[in-house]
């Protein structure tokens, strides 16, 4: 014997039927809570801040920075060259 039950129901109405409690209004303040930090966060990511914060730690590292990439692309190259 098989038997087949079909309830139409929206989630708020089977949530009631069941007990459960309704949690909508704490999700919602959760989600804006974490929308709020996020957004108050956003700036210190930005590629502006991340180097002012890296910059402001030691005077030099600009220089350093400087020296670094122009090694890496070869056009401050302090190695001799060939003569021929």
């Amino acid at each position: 014997m098989k038997v087949n039950v079909e309830i139409d129901c929206t989630p708020d109405e089977a949530r009631a039927f069941f007990g459960l409690p309704n949690v909508q209004p704490m999700q919602n303040a959760v989600m804006d809570k974490l929308q709020q930090q996020m957004l108050s966060n956003i700036d210190k990511v930005s590629p502006e801040a991340l180097l002012q914060s890296w910059f402001t730690f030691d005077p030099k590292l600009a220089e350093r920075f400087q020296e670094m990439f122009v090694s890496m692309t070869g056009l401050g190259s302090t190695l001799p060259k060939e003569r021929k």
